[in-house]
């Protein structure tokens, strides 16, 4: 065996490049506009499961929703890659490939939870029907399927949401609080799919909460 075939510590190979990468963004806190609630803020997520953790009112669902290229920074104008693929450059195929869980959007609650799943293909073309049927089965839905998401308590509003980010298999998934109003079953089986999504090589998932996920093995924490 030649020296070059041999593994050494002292030249690990370098690290993966990043997912997704956010470069100096900038946005005025909305009820202090004269606060910068993230003033030239850099990011640069990898594959696997990263906890973006903070108090109430840090930021943390204002940095998915400018992560997943839904809120326009303010200030100097900042950058935003995912797989190289620039939001400024092409809002649509950036968008593509960045799923995210709102819990707080009401645009949708007309619907029923069939149809919302029926807009993901126009949305992601990505998305993985088996994977779908799966979410439904794991987060128990079959029984909603049918029903308007105004009509549905918290947790199964939250549950149909949650899978139409799941089952979108973007390169970046971006949660809100995703374990917020669920059932134990339906935690477990998120945890699950977390844990098999920290392997991932291909795919980065952000979990902004309180506290970290379980003992998923984190690619990576965001402390804001």
């Amino acid at each position: 065996m030649s020296r070059d075939d041999r593994h050494d510590d002292r030249h690990p190979a370098p690290p993966a490049a990043p997912l997704l990468q956010a470069d100096k963004l900038f946005f005025r806190h909305p009820a202090r506009p004269g606060v910068m609630l993230f003033d030239g803020f850099c990011l640069d997520l990898q594959a696997g499961v990263s906890w973006l953790s903070g108090d109430e009112g840090s930021g943390k669902t204002t940095l998915l929703q400018l992560l997943a290229g839904s809120l326009p920074a303010t200030g100097p104008q900042g950058q935003l890659r995912v797989r190289g693929i620039s939001l400024a450059d092409n809002r649509l195929a950036y968008r593509q490939q960045v799923a995210w869980f709102a819990p707080r959007d009401t645009a949708q609650d007309d619907q029923t939870a069939r149809q919302v799943f029926a807009r993901l293909p126009a949305l992601h073309p990505g998305w993985d029907l088996n994977a779908l049927a799966s979410h439904i089965e794991g987060l128990s839905l079959s029984p909603h399927l049918d029903k308007a998401l105004y009509m549905m308590s918290t947790g199964t509003r939250r549950k149909v949401l949650l899978a139409t980010a799941l089952a979108a298999n973007s390169t970046v998934t971006l949660l809100d609080q995703p374990f917020m109003a669920l059932d134990r079953p339906s935690i477990d089986y998120l945890l699950e799919l977390l844990a098999k999504a920290a392997q991932a090589t291909d795919r980065a998932w952000l979990v902004a909460d309180y506290e970290a996920p379980g003992q998923i093995a984190l690619a990576g924490v965001i402390r804001l």
